[in-house]
């Protein structure tokens, strides 16, 4: 953050955040860094992992 006052308010206040929250965070950043066919490519691939199917044989890139 830039403005480190700030910073210091909202750790005050709200306490650290859990080391979940921050991986969550990163991995938001990732993702919308992702041009949109490899974000299709991720949702999929978490589908199909949530759903327990069958990875495909051949990759989707």
């Amino acid at each position: 953050m830039k403005n480190l006052n700030f910073a210091a308010e909202l750790h005050l206040k709200l306490g650290a955040p859990a080391s979940g929250t921050v991986e969550s965070l990163r991995l938001l950043r990732a993702f919308l860094k992702l041009a949109p066919r490899q974000r299709f490519e991720v949702i999929k691939l978490v589908e199909d992992l949530a759903t327990e199917e069958t990875l495909p044989e051949h990759p989707l890139s």
